[in-house]
């Protein structure tokens, strides 16, 4: 046995997910691989008894090479918590319907295999964003994404009142369902269903999005990477929440401020392939491309 070892997170409630799991056990076991999982999902996933499990905690995938994500995009989020927490790569498979942050189709899991045991993929790191929350000038809460950061109405019933910044100075004022604060990685995620632009990973950027906003001037904003975003909430208007993630949430009361910046600490991607991102954007999309002659040849 090697003194590899691999943290291996899956969607449990998923009857694909549990069938890939045996496939990818069985391959990096036979090569010598070590297992770690979490503890309060190994009675799902039945794991061979050799398999080591952990508690749920900061250090979960420390000393590991690879974290390996098997499920959705919310299951790839939690296994991005992991790898942001211990700098341990993320390499996803993608079980659910869209899947940007994987990196290969559940078809592609005995080549997964492949490359894992010879450690045959490179590491990218995609920009995250840190999050402050501020109440009478006091910080209140921290915290952090990978996609966006989103502040939005608490109530069905009523729009939030907003007063959006940039670098210190205001932007706009009006009334929304919210204001999603996005990375270049998150653009093609909530962000994108809000209307805004599609950003490829490698342009260092924040995007600030409106959600559907009751105003004239309301466009989707591509700030420096450098840049600090503000959303405040109007002190006479419903109070609102934070959403991190979709994943981390906290309530906002009226006048709070919400403030985001560049992360100090980025994500770690493994990557298989070294297609560019416009043909993930093609095939994710399924954008019709049909027509396409390519350049002139000369």
């Amino acid at each position: 046995m090697s003194d590899r070892t691999v943290f291996l997170l899956a969607h449990t409630g998923r009857e694909e997910a549990l069938q890939s799991v045996e496939c990818l056990v069985e391959g990096l076991s036979k090569a010598g691989i070590k297992l770690r999982v979490l503890a309060e999902e190994a009675p799902d996933m039945g794991y061979p008894a050799q398999v080591e499990t952990v508690a749920v905690g900061p250090g979960a995938a420390r000393g590991c090479e690879l974290v390996l994500v098997l499920g959705g995009d919310g299951t790839l989020l939690r296994g991005a918590e992991l790898s942001r927490e211990s700098g341990v790569p993320m390499l996803g498979v993608n079980l659910g319907r869209v899947g940007f942050l994987a990196e290969v189709e559940r078809d592609d899991l005995q080549k997964v295999v492949e490359r894992v045991v010879d450690s045959d993929y490179e590491v990218e790191e995609r920009m995250t964003l840190d999050v402050v929350v501020r109440t009478d000038g006091r910080v209140v809460h921290t915290d952090w994404a990978l996609n966006e950061a989103s502040v939005e109405k608490a109530s069905r019933e009523r729009m939030i009142e907003v007063v959006t910044e940039v670098d210190g100075r205001p932007v706009s004022t009006f009334g929304c369902d919210g204001v999603v604060c996005a990375t270049p990685t998150g653009s093609t995620a909530y962000a994108f269903s809000a209307g805004g632009p599609v950003v490829w990973p490698e342009v260092e950027a924040l995007l600030m999005v409106p959600i559907s906003a009751h105003a004239l001037f309301a466009k989707p904003l591509v700030t420096s990477p450098h840049s600090v975003l503000a959303v405040e909430v109007q002190a006479k208007t419903p109070n609102g929440v934070l959403w991190c993630d979709g994943r981390r949430t906290v309530e906002l009361p009226a006048g709070a401020r919400v403030e985001v910046r560049r992360g100090a600490i980025p994500v770690r991607l493994a990557r298989l392939h070294r297609a560019p991102f416009t043909d993930r954007l093609v095939a994710k999309f399924a954008l019709p491309v049909t027509g396409w002659r390519g350049a002139a040849q000369r």
